[in-house]
């Protein structure tokens, strides 16, 4: 989990942060592949923040997509239900503004941050 206690929605598709949906990593990825697949993301983006020149920085910026399409979290959907993803909504516009509303005040907070 995140160094941060972010609401997660009831299907645990989403988490909440800075007052927008994100999509969470795939559960059902292997633990090695979801492992390989964080290592190739924290190398891309201390990458990004070395970049010295705009076509270094654009390589690490698409390394960075290619390891969250890895885990999941960017592309197609991991679920088959065939929901829309609702990843960047306010909760509040989603599907899931009724479980938003009835999340703590704590929680919510922990969201908006």
């Amino acid at each position: 989990m995140s160094r941060k206690d972010y609401p997660r929605t009831p299907d645990g598709r989403y988490f909440v942060a800075r007052g927008r949906l994100w999509r969470c990593t795939d559960p059902g990825l292997s633990e090695e592949d979801r492992a390989a697949a964080v290592k190739a993301l924290m190398q891309a983006r201390r990458a990004v923040r070395e970049a010295g020149t705009d076509g270094e920085t654009r390589d690490a910026r698409d390394a960075v997509d290619a390891a969250k399409r890895r885990l999941g979290e960017r592309g197609p959907v991991w679920w088959s239900d065939d929901a829309p993803d609702e990843t960047r909504r306010a909760p509040l516009t989603s599907s899931y503004a009724a479980w938003w509303s009835e999340l703590s005040e704590d929680a919510q907070k922990r969201g908006l941050d």
